[in-house]
C-alpha cells in the first residue's frame, strides 16, 4: 500500500490542505476536536470532488448510451468473426471509431476519484500512525486523533487489535459496531444504485450482453467493498458511503428527468410530460424542450411509449415542432365556435355526417313520391281552388282551336318547317 500511496503522493498535500480549510470552518461551530468538525470536512471534500466530476458523470451517461445503442451491432461482428479474434477486434475498433464511443469513458469518474481515494487514506493512514502528512502539522495531528465518530476513532480499522483501538482513546466494540454498520450502507447504497440503473433506466427492447454485464456487477461491486471495507479506516468509509450517497441521487435525479429510451423510466417520464404539456399547452423548461426534440428527430424510429406520447399530444389538439416546442395543431385551431371565439384545445373540429344508404324499395317509394302528379289531392286543395280560375297558359295551348278540324300539326305528329317529298310508292 505504501507503494500505492507514493504514486499518489503529489495529491497528498492538495487534499490534506482542502480537509484542513474545511475543519477550520467547522472547528469554530462544533470544536476543533470534535468528530463533527473533521468528519464534516471528509464529507465536504468528497461533495467538493463530485462537483468537479460533474462534466465526466455527464460523459459517462452519454458514453453508457452509446453503448447500450451499440451492442446489437457488436453481436453481430462476434458472431461473424466468431473464429478470427483479431479481426473481431479490429472491427470493433472501427465501430467504435465510426460512431465516436469509447468504451473507457463510462468509467472516468471512477477513475478520476481514485486518486483522491488514496490520497485521503495516506492521510487517514498517517493520522493513526501518528506522522504529519502535507499541510497537517503536529497540533492538527493531535486534534484529528482526539476526534471521534459515534465512538470510533477517524483512524481506527475494523481489524484493528483491541490495543491499538485503546491508544486512540476508544473500545473495540463501539469501533467494530460502527465500522460493520458503515460497510453495510455504503454496500446497500452501492447495490441499490446499480439495482437502481438495471430496473429503471435499461432499454428493454433490446436485450444484450452488456445488460447480464450490469447485473453480474450489481452483485460483485456490493461483495468487494464489504470485503475491502474491513480495512479501510473510519475516515474513508465516511468518504466512500459521502460518495456511494451522492451517486445515488444523482443517478436518481438523471433518470427521473433524462431517462434512457425505451426504458421503464421514460415511460414514466412521457407520461408526467403529457400532463404537464397538455395542462399548460406547452413546454416550460428546457431539458422538456430537448426530450420533444430528440423524439420529433427520429420520425419513425420512435419506441413504443414515444409513439404514445405523439397520439396523446394530437388527441389533445397539440403538435411537437422541430424545435422542441408544442403549438396547437391545425385541426384544433379550426375548430371555432359560432360566436367567433376558439374552442379548447382538447376539442376536436366536428366530423361531416355522411347521408345513410337507402334500400332499393326506399329508393322506388321516393322517386314515386317525387313525380307528385298520380298523388290525389285533398278536397282541402280543391276547396281553396276559385271556381272563376282561368286555366293555366300551359292548359290554353293544349286546348284545340275551333275550326281545326280536331287535330293541331304538333298531334299530328307533323314537323314544322319545309317538309320531306315522300318517295313515289311502289306499285
Amino acid at each position: 500500500m505504501d507503494t500505492i500511496a507514493s504514486l499518489f503522493s503529489f495529491i497528498t498535500t492538495p487534499v490534506s490542505w482542502v480537509i484542513v480549510q474545511f475543519h477550520s470552518v467547522y472547528g469554530k461551530v462544533f470544536g476543533p476536536d470534535t468528530g463533527w468538525a473533521w468528519g464534516l470536512s471528509i464529507v465536504s471534500l468528497v461533495i467538493l470532488i463530485r462537483i468537479c466530476l460533474i462534466p465526466l458523470f455527464v460523459k459517462q451517461i452519454k458514453a453508457t448510451r452509446a453503448m447500450q445503442t451499440l451492442q446489437p451491432e457488436m453481436k453481430k461482428i462476434q458472431e461473424r468473426y466468431k473464429s478470427d479474434k483479431q479481426r473481431q477486434s479490429e472491427e470493433m475498433m472501427k465501430l467504435y471509431k465510426e460512431t465516436g464511443t469509447n468504451p473507457l469513458s463510462s468509467c472516468l469518474p471512477i477513475l478520476a476519484q481514485s486518486p483522491f481515494f488514496f490520497a485521503l487514506y495516506h492521510v487517514l493512514n498517517g493520522i493513526a500512525t501518528g506522522s504529519t502528512i502535507g499541510v497537517i502539522n503536529d497540533s492538527l495531528l493531535a486534534s484529528a486523533r482526539k476526534a471521534h465518530i459515534f465512538g470510533a476513532p477517524l483512524a481506527a480499522k475494523f481489524t484493528d487489535s483491541s490495543a491499538k483501538v485503546e491508544s486512540l482513546g476508544a473500545s473495540l466494540t463501539d469501533v467494530r459496531v460502527v465500522t460493520a454498520i458503515m460497510i453495510v450502507l455504503m454496500s446497500a447504497s452501492q447495490f441499490y444504485t446499480q439495482r437502481q440503473l438495471m430496473t429503471k433506466n435499461v432499454d428493454t427492447t433490446v436485450k444484450t450482453p452488456f445488460m447480464q454485464q450490469q447485473k453480474m456487477l450489481m452483485y460483485v461491486f456490493p461483495v468487494m467493498f464489504a470485503v475491502f471495507g474491513i480495512n479501510f479506516p473510519v475516515g474513508v468509509l465516511v468518504y466512500w458511503l459521502t460518495t456511494n450517497v451522492w451517486t445515488m441521487g444523482q443517478q436518481m435525479y438523471v433518470i427521473h428527468n433524462n431517462p434512457t429510451p425505451g426504458s421503464k423510466a421514460q415511460a414514466a417520464y412521457l407520461e408526467r410530460l403529457t400532463k404537464h404539456v397538455t395542462h399548460h399547452g406547452k413546454t416550460r423548461k428546457r431539458s422538456e424542450k430537448t426530450i420533444v426534440k430528440a423524439i420529433v428527430a427520429k420520425g419513425r424510429d420512435r419506441n413504443e411509449f414515444e409513439r404514445k406520447f405523439i397520439n396523446a399530444l394530437n388527441k389533445a389538439g397539440l403538435a411537437a415542432q422541430t424545435d422542441g416546442t408544442v403549438m396547437q395543431s391545425d385541426s384544433a385551431a379550426a375548430a371555432q365556435s359560432e360566436d367567433g371565439t376558439a374552442t379548447t384545445g382538447t376539442a376536436a373540429a366536428p366530423k361531416r355526417q355522411q347521408p345513410k344508404r337507402q334500400s332499393k324499395a326506399q329508393r322506388q317509394s321516393g322517386g314515386a313520391k317525387a313525380a307528385g302528379d298520380s298523388e290525389p289531392k285533398t278536397s282541402l286543395s280543391k276547396s281553396d281552388e276559385p271556381e272563376d280560375a282561368k286555366p293555366s297558359a300551359a292548359a290554353q295551348k293544349a286546348e284545340p282551336k275551333p275550326g281545326s278540324g280536331g287535330r293541331s300539326k304538333a298531334q299530328s305528329g307533323q314537323r314544322k318547317g319545309p317538309q320531306r317529298p315522300k318517295s313515289p310508292s311502289k306499285k
